[in-house]
């Protein structure tokens, strides 16, 4: 046997060991932080309210017994064991899950196609699993009632909103004064530009030597303190809680829900990293490293019972105080990235799928794509948690909205997760039904707890919860009828091919890339266009991008090219299917592959050999780093001689050569640049919506032209009126 190919597996092995290992350590830096600072003030907001009057020790065994049964069931049994296996192509989050019930069960609206992206699913075979009963009945309802697809989104964006929410409340979260607190989250958020990896390297040792003080602490409280402590793991002190403080014990729940704060980052940050890294961080490191934390203040506070409504600080011993407390500082500060990070990458999705206006996404690793930065975003989540730290300037408030925030999100994840096991996973529905009811009622008798402190800052998620909502329900709606006129307004393609020199309509050199919806016949701004201009260009490509519902397509399959009408009209359509976490490539790359695949469906329909081309030749452009009028002009001439050697070869066929000499006459991109109105008779609920807010947000966020990255110089828009 070649001792080579012997040592292949090992080294894959080897390889595949270092990259989890080192997947594992960034993911202190950006998953856990908000979890593992959660010891600060999970006691002090249990005991703030008239729980304080109940200090026997068993009162405060059973909120020990409450955190280590909270954090025993849903970050570990739920998150750690079943959610994370929903991952779909291992992205984590909402819109992951979405995207498989989309996909596998078409249960998605019309605005984002998912039919002909099952191929690009991990859970589809050679052999599929067998559809159940209760998958075929839920179908079915779903196909038959337009209203529950509808109600289903709406839940989806509750969630992705409350995710938003808590990236503004997280940062919030912090003892310090209002002005110490605003120069922080400005440091915070100045350094998100660097990008997820590099912020995980920098943050991941202060999250490491964060959870290993507060154990260390735990160790010595509680072989200080009370060695009975271990007693309260027993559920049989909940029930003694509930008995003893009755409904102060349930409104005290709200505190108590703070301590898995963060868990949810670790389904919604899965893009970043893997799920072998997530489970090894939190299983090795994170969980027992936070049981014994609070194990070790609990044993503290039952025998200096007047510190409970304090704070966490109380219970470091005198000697290392400052050590931890400074370690406690910059652990506050690392605990918003987790939800930071997971912000930008359900807002990406959100965008991606029509659901969010146009925002500029920054990916910040060349290696992995889910690592992203929006700025806008970025700035906004800033502004927003300065005015929460200066308007409330009382962390026990934050604490009550937090609260709220953090468990709304998990409950709907509990909702969708059961159609992803009936549906996506054909497991029976009693299964479903039992994962839902144990842990729904769990997370629901939270919620209840939570809604009873809505007048104590609980409404500040709510609220900003319901202002994203509808921004995204608003723009979802607006782009729905923008492509609705589009596509009952299109222009058949027969009467385009009729306009020739007898009716004034002359052909241009060069080529237009016409950007539209429409992926059959003409859009009604292009027949707007030439019937204003009567001239088009000598070769038309009419550019359809489609976001699906996964995370990537492959490379070969992201630009389908197609020929409209007979060749002498030299008119292409090109369809180019994007995921939701693909990079979006600039103009210049984005035009060289969409030409090479002009020109390799040229070659294909003319049998030409490939080989005498050059065409797998392919040169990235976008890596020269010239500037300057003059640089651009090299530039522009290094890239004809590259094009020249890729399209012409030797048998190739006319057209080959008339798209090369079209391509360095020049290339110039169309779109529509539209006014979206409702009609006279709509409804003035609709003009309201139609014509002021959506219309609002169409005028402030990033143009179609931008966000394509488009050369202002090579633009040509066309001004249109849309009557919905």
């Amino acid at each position: 046997m070649d001792p080579e190919r012997a040592s292949q597996p090992h080294d894959s092995r080897l390889r595949f060991y270092k990259s989890t290992l080192l997947l594992t350590y960034q993911s202190f830096g950006v998953v856990y932080g908000d979890l593992s600072i959660s010891p600060i003030y999970v006691y002090q907001s249990t005991f703030s309210g008239n729980l304080r009057f109940h200090e026997e020790e068993d009162v405060i065994f059973g909120v020990l017994s409450l955190v280590f049964w909270t954090l025993t069931l849903i970050p570990l049994g739920k998150y750690i064991i079943t959610v994370l296996g929903a991952d779909d192509n291992g992205e984590g989050g909402t819109f992951a899950l979405y995207s498989l019930l989309c996909r596998h069960s078409k249960l998605g609206l019309s605005s984002a196609p998912h039919a002909t992206a099952d191929e690009y699913s991990p859970y589809n075979s050679e052999t599929p699993l067998r559809e159940t009963r209760g998958s075929l009945l839920i179908k079915e309802y779903f196909d038959k009632h337009y209203n529950s697809r509808l109600i289903l989104l709406v839940v989806v964006l509750l969630g992705t909103s409350m995710v938003i929410g808590d990236g503004v409340l997280t940062p919030s979260m912090s003892d310090y004064t209002v002005l110490i607190s605003c120069l922080i989250l400005v440091a915070l958020f100045a350094l998100q530009h660097f990008g997820t990896h590099r912020v995980g390297f920098v943050f991941a040792p202060i999250l490491i030597a964060w959870l290993l003080c507060i154990s260390l602490v735990g160790l010595y409280n509680i072989i200080r303190w009370n060695h009975g402590i271990f007693r309260a793991l027993s559920p049989y002190y909940v029930y003694v809680f509930f008995k003893k403080a009755g409904k102060d014990g349930w409104r005290s729940l709200g505190g108590v829900v703070l301590c898995i704060t963060g868990a949810e980052a670790m389904f919604a940050d899965l893009g970043h990293f893997s799920q072998l890294s997530i489970r090894i961080a939190f299983t090795v490191v994170v969980y027992p490293c936070l049981i014994i934390a609070y194990m070790g203040e609990a044993a503290y506070y039952t025998k200096h019972r007047g510190d409970l409504e304090r704070n966490f600080f109380k219970a470091i011993p005198e000697v290392v105080f400052w050590p931890v407390f400074v370690i406690a500082t910059l652990a506050t500060v690392v605990a918003s990235q987790a939800i930071i990070s997971a912000t930008f990458s359900i807002i990406s999705q959100c965008r991606a799928l029509r659901c969010f206006p146009r925002v500029k996404v920054i990916h910040t690793s060349s290696h992995i794509h889910g690592q992203i930065y929006i700025p806008e975003v970025n700035w906004i989540l800033m502004v927003l948690c300065i005015a929460v730290v200066v308007g409330f300037r009382d962390t026990e408030m934050i604490g009550n909205a937090y609260g709220l925030a953090v468990i709304t999100v998990m409950f709907v994840t509990t909702c969708l997760m059961f159609l992803v096991i009936v549906m996506v996973w054909k497991r029976n529905v009693f299964a479903a039904l039992a994962f839902v009811v144990f842990f729904g009622s769990f997370e629901l008798l939270y919620v209840g707890a939570c809604l009873a402190k809505v007048h104590k800052g609980g409404w500040l998620p709510l609220t900003f919860s319901l202002i994203v909502l509808s921004i995204m329900c608003i723009w979802h709606y607006g782009t729905l009828k923008k492509h609705s006129f589009e596509q009952h307004n299109k222009v058949c393609l027969d009467m385009i091919l009729t306009l020739g020199p007898h009716c004034g309509i002359t052909r241009v050199p060069g080529i237009c890339l016409i950007y539209s919806n429409v992926v059959s016949g003409v859009p009604p701004m292009f027949a707007h266009f030439v019937t204003n201009f009567p001239a088009f260009h000598q070769i038309l490509v009419f550019v359809t991008i489609h976001s699906f519902t996964v995370p990537k397509v492959p490379v070969s399959q992201q630009f389908l090219v197609s020929r409209i009408g007979p060749p002498e009209s030299c008119f292409f359509q090109c369809v180019v299917q994007y995921g939701y976490k693909d990079a979006r490539k600039d103009a210049d790359a984005f035009e060289n592959q969409l030409l090479e695949t002009i020109a390799e469906f040229l070659r294909r329909s003319d049998h030409c050999d490939a080989g005498t081309s050059g065409v797998m030749t392919v040169t990235d452009s976008s890596s020269d780093g010239d500037s300057g009028g003059a640089r651009q002009q090299n530039r522009a001439r290094t890239r004809t001689n590259q094009k020249r050697v890729r399209f012409r070869g030797v048998g190739c066929s006319k057209e080959l050569e008339e798209l090369e000499d079209a391509r360095e006459s020049g290339l110039a991109y169309m779109m529509g640049n539209t006014c979206i109105l409702a009609t006279d008779t709509s409804s003035y609920i609709k003009k309201f919506v139609i014509n002021i807010i959506y219309g609002f947000l169409r005028r402030n966020c990033r143009s179609p032209a931008t966000a394509l990255g488009v050369p202002h110089t090579a633009l040509i828009e066309v001004g249109m009126a849309y009557r919905v």
